[in-house]
């Protein structure tokens, strides 16, 4: 299932069947067989844990590839603001599974790239909708 944070915000949610821990890792895998880095792994419930604070679990992965992430920085270097790309997991108050991340089409329009190059981007989405899936 897939809810719109908001009509213009660029961002996608998706339901995840799974745990917070158990999407990250399944997303991970998944980039990891397709050879798109994973530059970082950040676990924000066990930073706020360690803070003495509490937080739901809740997980960001940051991942690109430099084949198609360079080409649309060459091209408008202001990509690199949303770039390389970052999906957030997130157990919400009644215990679902969310993941969201930014809309390919709505970084293109953002820096006003090429729509061609939409392509570069948009070749994570079916793995970002099968990490949630079952």
């Amino acid at each position: 299932m897939i809810i719109p944070a908001s009509p213009l915000s660029g961002v996608v949610v998706l339901a995840s069947v799974h745990p917070v821990s158990t999407t990250v890792d399944r997303l991970e895998s998944l980039l990891k067989e397709k050879g798109i880095m994973i530059f970082v792994r950040i676990d924000f419930s066990g930073d706020a844990g360690r803070a003495g604070l509490q937080l739901r679990p809740e997980q960001m992965l940051i991942f690109g590839n430099p084949k198609s992430g360079t080409p649309l920085m060459q091209a408008v270097p202001t990509v690199g603001l949303d770039l390389p790309l970052k999906a957030l997991a997130w157990e919400d108050a009644e215990g679902k599974t969310w993941l969201a991340y930014n809309d390919p089409k709505y970084i293109v329009q953002r820096h006003g790239v090429e729509s061609n190059l939409r392509a570069n981007l948009a070749a994570v989405i079916p793995l970002l909708e099968r990490c949630v899936a079952q």
